[in-house]
This record gives structure tokens, C-alpha cells and sequence, in this order.
């Protein structure tokens, strides 16, 4: 085995590498003391409702497309051929349920934070339980995501580590605690084309020394790297066509469809309309960032062949060998390589801002103001700008607890995978079963996270166990797309595994699957044991129609009985947002609710009928209602 070899910055590379520091920190600067100079906490957690589809979309592809992904995704199709690529099956559907379902929702409920909705489907035991499952795996993974590529280029070029470490960290608290999500939207779309134009590069550059993309082409096949289509069903099975096209759908469920930092920019558009197309932009655009992987993993394996960096002792980890592998394509071009690091640090800052942003707004939207209804709009939004403050100096502890993790690197990544299914699995049974009732829905919820940490520290410690007992293994991290989770895998035939052995052995990539149909399972099952919810017990606009579509050929006596026939609220600008603002306001019950909001309607009525004047509804149903729902139009009503 050879030494770490260490390569240099040149001082371009440093100047390039501070550009993009100031570049961020001077767009949130602008937002801070431009517009609104976020002096309300609708601009600060909210821009206003006021964005447009494309920073909307960018800043939703930037949000998880971390440095781990950039470093990840190539060392995969370098190590293991590009069957990673079929992943791109999932973004279909991964994408276009969030656009038709869960946005359409969300937005029409006006909401600040997406586990205000587990309140009015549930209660504010469930929303509470939600939203502190979210800020663990967030703060687990804020230091891991801000450690990992600092720790790459420590190893790689000498880049001092803990000065990486505090200026990413310190740089994007500022812009984020100064700027607010405005700032973080317009930094992401900055650092977005700063990560494709830093992978191009290296691509561009790599395949010209190998001779071209003919040439890396046929090395790459010559070495099958190039994979075909594997239709082995077994789930586990690390990587197959179901796997990767069919876990990973409830995997960017999980990402696209209920996380707060996702769902916060979907909130921050103008319109509904906006929030769609900008599911629909980034449907190509993760397909593309997909494609950059894995083209400089066959870069990288025409460059090196079966001789890899990492099995001659260069680097110590494949996250490591990605960097390396820039450092020796750039070796003479000075500047490049301050490019490539530029484009990863993008990548963390941009998913540690969200963090941060996503963070603040759950904190002060789901544990805060619940509890101070009368706090003033000054004193909330300085709170809020001191939560993103607090939440950048915890990112900065988080990453000195990872240093001392060592291999306990890879857990981390595993434990922000297993928490997103139980989430997504708790939105599921509000959104699509009416009769789940809160009961249900806790139990669900933390039957699901037993049943993740169960299998991800089993599987975990078995595998550390036998790379342990047989020290001559192969043993690779493997970082999935959207940075979700890593799995340590064993590169060994041995015989199918059976018991909890194969528990054990699942796919990480049927982690989130496995994880949101346990809690669906388990909370229908305590649902019906302890009373199933009626429809008028529902807040109207939480439940999708789905069920009652799915059973049509009941008689509508039956969908009934089955609470199956409750529509989704109509779009904003076809109703008052009147019953759910009440029901924001009362938190006592969805039953008082709904039953307001019919008392209302009733009302309504019998004001047109003695009137025939349709204003005079229009009037107070707008002088009743609070300042939020000013931005509801009196035309469109």
C-alpha cells in the first residue's frame, strides 16, 4: 500500500475557492437590507409566497444534491458499473405524486410548515412527535453533510480541515440567518450552476485525456461497467431494476413530497400553478445531475482502470478518491480544481442553508408560536432570525462530533435514511385513509421507527462484524442519490441469508418502502381497534380522494361508512380559505372545526338567499378573516 499523496492548491484555486464564499454571503447580504429587509416572518421563512418557478426548482434540486452526492455518486459507477443509473426510473413517479397530490394540499391549506398539517388531520401530539423526529435527522445530518467534503480535501490537497469546516459553516449561517429563504433560493440556484459547470469541467477535461467519450466508452464496457437491465426481484439485492426504479420512489417521496425543507419552497411560490411547474422542472434537471455522475465515474474508470487510487493506498475512502481523481486530471491547468471544489462546497452549503431555514421554520411554526398566540410580528421574526443563528452554531458541533465518529460516519447517513420513511408513512395515512385517527397515527409512527433502527443498526453492526472477522474484504461506502443514506457493503458471495440475517440484509434502497408501510399497516390496524375516524370528524381540504376513487364500485351508503367520499378543497381562488383559517385558530378539535365551517356555509346561504347580493358574502367573509389570507384576491372569490 502506498502513502496518502497530498496535491496543492495553486493561489488561483484558493481565490476561486473564496469567491464562491463571498458570492453567497453578499446575495444574502443583499436580501437582508433589500425589499422587505426581511422584517416579517412571512419574508423570512416564507420569501413572501412570492417566488418564481425557476429559483423554485433549482433550490429544490440543490436542497439534496449535497457534496456526498457529487463525491458518492462517481465512486459508485467507478466501483461498481453505472446499474446506479436506473435510479432515474423512480424521479417519474417520485416527482409527479408530490405535483397531483401532496403540493396541491399543502398549498391550499396556506401552511407555514408541513406538520402544521398533522395538526389539523390529527392532533398537536402528532404534529409535536413529526416535527421532532424531522429536527433529529436534520441535526444528525447537518454536521455529517458540512464534515464529509472538508474532511475529502484535508486528506487529497492539505486544505486545512476544521478552516473549511468553519468557514462553510459560519458563511452560510450568516446569508441564512441574515437573508432568510429568499437569500437561501437565490444562493442554491447561484451554487446549482456553480456544481453543473464544476462537473462539466471535469468530465470535459478527463474524457479529452483518455481520448474521448468513444474511448471512455469502450473502456468502460470492456471493464463491464456498463450495466444492463437486472429484473432480479430478490429485495435483497443491492442494486436491481425494482430496487433502484421501485424503492427509490419512496425515497423521493420521502424527499420530494413531505420534508419541510421541500415543502417550504413549494409554500414560497406565488401560485399553485408555480409550485407544480417547478415539480416538472426538476424532473430533467435531476436527470442530467444523474447523468454527470455517472459519465465522470466512467471518466474516472477509463483514467484508472481496475487499478484504482483507493486499492493502491492514494486515498483512504471512495468519497476521497473522487477528489483525487479531479486533483490529477487538473494537475497542470491551475484554477480547475479550485472549480471542482467551489462546485462541492456549493453542494454543502446549499443543502446546510435549507437545514438551517427548514430547521427555524418547524421550530418556530410547531413549538413556538403554538404556545405565544400573542407574540408581536417583530418579536417573532427576530426569534426566527435567532433560531437560524442557533441551528448554524449547533451545524458547527454536529461537525466536531462527526470528526470523532470515524466509521460511525456511515450510521449517521443511515439513521437521516431510516427516519424519512416513518415520516413519509405518517403523511400517507393522513392524506389517503380517512378513517386513521391520531391513536393510529402515533403508534404507526413510532412502531416505523422502531422497526428502521431495528434493521439499520442490525444490519449496521452485522456487517461491521464481518469486515471486522474478515479484514480482507472490499468494504465501501456507498452514498445513495439525494444524499439520503449510505450503505456498508461487503463485497462476498456467500449463501442467501435467512431469519434476521435477511431482515438484515434488506436493500437500503427498500429502507423507506419498508419503513412508511409499517406505519401505514400498524396505524389502519390501531385505528380500527380504537374507534376509526367519521367523516364530519375530518378537516375538510386534509384528506386526498384517492380511496374513494379506488372503491367506485361501492354504492356511495358504503364510501360513506368509509369516510371515502370527502373532496379535496377546491384551488384558492375558487373558495374563501375561511374554515381552515378557523380551524388553524382552534386547535382544540377538527370536529369543532368542520362543524364551524358547516354552521358558516349555512349562514353564507341564507344571506345570499335574503340579499341575492354575492359582495356582501365576499365582504365578510374578507373583514373576518386574519391578515394571512389578505393575499386571497376579492375578484377571485
Amino acid at each position: 500500500m502506498g502513502e496518502i499523496v497530498q496535491m496543492q492548491f495553486s493561489t488561483v484555486d484558493y481565490v476561486i475557492f473564496a469567491l464562491l464564499l463571498v458570492a453567497s454571503a453578499g446575495i444574502g447580504l443583499f436580501y437582508a437590507f433589500s425589499g422587505g429587509r426581511q422584517r416579517t416572518t412571512q419574508e423570512f421563512l416564507m420569501a413572501d409566497r412570492s417566488m418564481s418557478c425557476l429559483p423554485v426548482s433549482l433550490s429544490l434540486l440543490a436542497t439534496f444534491q449535497s457534496a456526498v452526492a457529487i463525491l458518492g455518486a462517481p465512486s459508485e459507477v467507478y466501483t461498481f458499473g453505472t446499474q446506479y443509473w436506473f435510479l432515474g426510473c423512480s424521479y417519474f413517479l417520485g416527482l409527479l405524486i408530490p405535483a397531483h397530490i401532496f403540493i396541491p394540499i399543502f398549498y391550499r391549506l396556506r401552511l407555514s410548515s408541513a406538520y402544521e398539517y398533522l395538526e389539523l388531520r390529527f392532533n398537536k401530539t402528532v404534529r409535536i412527535c413529526g416535527t421532532a423526529t424531522f429536527i433529529f435527522q436534520m441535526v444528525i445530518y447537518m454536521g455529517v453533510v458540512l464534515y464529509a467534503p472538508a474532511l475529502a480535501l484535508n486528506v487529497v490537497t492539505g486544505f486545512d480541515l476544521w478552516g473549511a469546516v468553519l468557514a462553510m459553516g459560519l458563511v452560510c449561517t450568516l446569508y441564512t440567518a441574515l437573508g432568510g429563504l429568499k437569500a437561501v433560493m437565490w444562493t442554491d440556484v447561484f451554487q446549482t450552476v456553480v456544481m453543473f459547470v464544476g462537473q462539466l469541467a471535469v468530465i470535459i477535461v478527463g474524457a479529452s485525456q483518455a481520448g474521448g467519450i468513444g474511448e471512455v466508452w469502450r473502456k468502460a464496457t470492456n471493464g463491464s461497467r456498463i450495466s444492463g437491465l437486472d429484473l432480479n426481484p430478490d429485495p435483497l439485492e443491492r442494486h436491481t431494476f425494482w430496487t433502484l426504479g421501485v424503492g427509490g420512489v419512496f425515497l423521493m417521496l420521502a424527499l420530494y413530497g413531505v420534508n419541510q425543507a421541500q415543502v417550504q419552497r413549494y409554500l414560497s411560490a406565488r401560485s399553485e400553478k408555480e409550485a407544480v411547474m417547478s415539480c416538472y422542472v426538476v424532473f430533467p434537471c435531476q436527470q442530467i445531475v444523474l447523468c454527470l455522475g455517472c459519465l465522470m465515474g466512467l471518466v474516472m474508470f477509463a483514467r484508472y482502470g481496475e487499478d484504482s487510487p483507493l486499492d493502491k493506498g492514494y486515498v483512504k475512502t471512495n468519497d476521497q478518491m473522487v477528489l483525487y481523481f479531479v486533483m490529477d486530471v487538473f494537475r497542470d491547468l491551475p484554477g480547475l480544481p479550485g472549480l471542482f471544489v467551489a462546485c462541492l462546497f456549493s453542494g454543502a452549503l446549499s443543502t446546510i442553508s435549507s437545514a438551517f431555514n427548514s430547521l427555524a421554520t418547524v421550530t418556530m411554526e410547531d413549538l413556538i408560536k403554538p404556545y405565544f398566540p400573542n407574540m408581536t410580528e417583530a418579536k417573532a421574526t427576530l426569534m426566527s432570525k435567532g433560531l437560524a443563528l442557533a441551528y448554524g452554531l449547533v451545524c458547527l458541533a454536529m461537525a466536531y462530533i462527526a470528526s470523532l465518529m470515524g466509521s460511525v460516519l456511515q450510521a449517521a447517513f443511515s439513521i437521516f435514511g431510516m427516519v424519512g420513511g416513518p415520516l413519509l408513512g405518517l403523511f400517507c395515512l393522513g392524506i389517503f385513509f380517512p378513517w386513521a385517527n391520531s391513536i393510529g397515527a402515533l403508534v404507526g409512527l413510532f412502531t416505523g421507527l422502531a422497526m428502521a433502527f431495528w434493521i439499520g443498526i442490525g444490519s449496521f453492526v452485522m456487517r461491521m462484524s464481518a469486515s471486522t472477522a474478515a479484514p480482507l474484504l472490499n468494504t465501501t461506502a456507498l452514498p445513495l442519490f439525494g444524499n439520503m443514506t449510505t450503505a456498508v457493503m461487503t463485497t462476498l458471495v456467500k449463501p442467501r441469508p435467512t431469519g434476521l440475517e435477511a431482515l438484515y440484509s434488506l436493500s437500503y434502497m427498500w429502507y423507506s418502502a419498508h419503513n412508511s408501510t409499517t406505519v401505514v399497516v400498524v396505524g389502519l390496524i390501531v385505528s380500527f381497534l380504537t374507534g376509526p375516524m367519521k367523516e364530519k370528524e375530518l378537516t375538510p381540504g386534509t384528506v386526498f380522494p384517492v380511496m374513494g376513487t379506488l372503491l367506485f364500485f361501492l354504492p356511495e351508503r358504503y364510501r360513506e361508512k368509509l369516510c371515502c367520499v370527502t373532496p379535496l378543497t377546491p384551488k384558492p381562488k375558487e373558495i374563501s380559505t375561511q374554515p381552515y383559517l378557523m380551524a388553524k385558530k382552534d386547535s382544540n378539535g377538527a370536529a369543532h372545526c368542520k362543524d364551524d365551517s358547516v354552521a358558516e356555509d349555512k349562514e353564507k346561504v341564507s344571506d345570499r338567499t335574503q340579499t341575492q347580493d354575492e359582495d356582501l358574502g365576499i365582504k365578510i367573509a374578507l373583514s373576518s378573516s386574519p391578515p394571512t389570507s389578505q393575499t386571497v384576491q376579492e375578484t377571485s372569490l
